[in-house]
């Protein structure tokens, strides 16, 4: 009968520090996807002051042409 504690309590034991370990990963884990998305949203930031902005196209020019110009008489 006291071995049946002896593994119990030995279970249970095993079962809190298992507990502890995964909360302990879990908060690493959440402190590693903030930085990534931290060093991620920095990095965009630097790329957009470092790069030079692209040239904007000239707008096309929109010249109107009567109808009547077009078709022969």
């Amino acid at each position: 009968m006291v071995g049946l504690w002896m593994v119990a309590v030995t279970a249970l034991v095993v079962a809190v520090a298992a507990l502890a370990q995964a909360r302990r990963t879990a908060r690493q884990l959440a402190q590693v996807t903030e930085m990534y998305w931290q060093l991620k949203f920095d990095h965009g930031e630097l790329k957009a002051k470092l790069d030079p902005p692209a040239p904007v196209p000239p707008a096309p020019r929109q010249t109107f042409v009567p109808l009547s110009s077009i078709k022969k008489p």
